[in-house]
């Protein structure tokens, strides 16, 4: 009740309380895939190598978007915006390993519907900081101090130390003992069986986090339905997998089952877990009722020359890997299930960010968002709906910051810009080196700058795959583009 309060008489102080509280919506769960591919499953790539039955299924059953964007090409970066409906650029992301990201009575999508009258919990991986001063004390900041009544999960990625147990805010147990980094034979030393170093709660194993999160996000639902369906309080539970982000640890019954060596595997077994969790909403009697997000957070971490040992593409035929200013850093598979509202099998071409989750949930509840709130959130609703939007604005540029070059890039109608040279991220690093590292960095930039326009600009309309830059073909273009981009960037809203 201590942020729900703050919440209510804070930014929607704008507006009436009795106005929030009052009317019902879906239930709605967000699942949230780690470090996977737009050319993984088989509902968005026909030659995908790896079998994915249940997110197949869930497409079936729903709208599968091909435009749909994450705000940043790395899981930090990615998840702010969709829990903020904010740009990750507007803030300093890097201090997440000490400090929380979102500051204190910003508006979430948690609790935003909390304030409608929601039941909110949190299952996985957070990645957005906490307030860290021991981790034998409380840790501020996270998901309880966000709008969700109740949170089970890991500070970061199951190869970032150190490795615990979170509940609600406390850890379950503290990580005092330490485990020796591993990698595999075969892959890039950010691939396969990889974690780094560092300390460990007594008695966790990374195998079992995936499998574990499935437990306690089924344990939410099944709460929810013998407690939340009595009270008639709606559901959102936001499910944060993570994986199939490294280490790839898939269970025995998956290994060698997929085309795409243990990557593939694990991806499967990723794919069973969601199965689990749809079969739970079945179970429970609430797939009727439920709004089920299915997305990714960012790329996948996957070479030119893994799709040429396995001929798997992960990237589905875009350019580029995680952490990039190309298509296959960003652009995600979003598959949307909302039974009676959403037509089965359908197929959007709208544009759409992470961010717009907020505006979109405050759109199905009839919630106008303060200006200072959600300033790059749009609704998708009529998206959704396949209707004219009437009263909300939609869509029409994403900006967005690579993770590791800080390229800015706009996308705005077909046309794409890209402030700078190079993919902004991962790619065309030394094969086997680690994103961290700079070894190479200033002969490479210095080769391609000699070789290549000073920018870069595409029309994904005629060339998805960003192959034939038009820069220096298209001045006014780029101008106009430029102009768009430093206004959105400057101006601290682009909604």
């Amino acid at each position: 009740m201590r942020l729900s309060t703050r919440f209510i008489f804070g930014f929607f102080g704008l507006l009436s309380l009795g106005t929030l509280l009052s009317g019902a919506g879906p239930n709605i769960v967000i699942i949230l895939v780690d470090d996977m591919g737009y050319g993984d499953l088989g509902c968005y790539n026909q030659d995908s190598k790896i079998p994915t039955p249940n997110i197949d299924r869930l497409a079936s059953e729903g709208m599968r978007f091909r435009d749909a964007h994450a705000p940043g090409p790395l899981c930090h970066m990615s998840r702010y915006g969709l829990m903020t409906g904010r740009y990750p650029f507007r803030i300093d992301v890097g201090i997440w390993p000490r400090l929380p990201l979102i500051a204190e009575g910003q508006m979430t999508i948690a609790s935003l519907l909390k304030a409608r009258g929601y039941r909110t919990s949190m299952v996985g991986k957070w990645h957005l900081g906490f307030k860290e001063n021991g981790y034998e004390n409380p840790l501020p900041g996270g998901p309880i101090d966000c709008g969700f009544d109740t949170y089970f999960g890991i500070r970061a990625s199951t190869d970032i130390p150190p490795y615990f147990y979170i509940r609600d805010d406390l850890a379950i147990s503290p990580p005092t003992e330490f485990i020796e980094q591993r990698q595999s034979e075969g892959w890039t030393n950010i691939q396969g069986e990889f974690w780094r170093e560092g300390g460990i709660a007594p008695g966790l194993e990374l195998k079992d986090v995936l499998p574990r999160f499935t437990n306690e996000a089924i344990e939410v639902i099944d709460d929810h339905a013998r407690i939340g369906g009595r009270n008639k309080e709606p559901l959102m539970l936001y499910l944060a997998y993570p994986a199939p982000h490294t280490p790839w640890l898939p269970s025995p019954e998956f290994v060698g089952k997929s085309g795409a060596s243990m990557y593939g595997d694990f991806m499967m077994m990723v794919d069973s877990e969601i199965g689990r969790v749809l079969s739970s909403l079945d179970q429970a009697e609430m797939a009727e009722d439920t709004m089920v997000i299915f997305t990714s957070d960012n790329g996948p971490v996957w070479y030119d020359s893994d799709v040429e040992r396995f001929d798997h593409d992960s990237s589905g035929g875009l350019r580029g890997m995680k952490s990039d200013a190309w298509e296959a850093g960003h652009r995600m598979p979003l598959i949307v299930r909302w039974p009676g509202e959403v037509k089965k099998g359908s197929v959007s071409d709208h544009l759409v960010c992470f961010t717009d989750l907020l505006a979109t949930f405050a759109d199905i509840h009839d919630v106008k968002l303060p200006k200072a709130v959600g300033p790059d959130s749009f609704s998708f609703l009529p998206a959704l709906k396949q209707r004219k939007p009437r009263k909300t604005p939609i869509r029409e540029t994403f900006v967005m910051k690579s993770g590791s070059g800080g390229l800015m890039t706009i996308r705005s109608g077909d046309w794409k810009f890209i402030e700078g040279q190079g993919s902004g991220g991962f790619s065309g690093r030394v094969r086997g080196s680690d994103p961290l590292a700079v070894k190479g960095r200033a002969e490479a930039a210095q080769e391609l700058k000699e070789s290549e326009p000073e920018a870069q600009l595409y029309n994904l309309s005629q060339d998805i795959g960003e192959t034939i830059n038009l820069f220096d073909d298209n001045p006014e273009i780029v101008s106009e583009l430029r102009r768009e981009m430093n206004y959105i960037v400057t101006s601290g809203s682009s909604r």
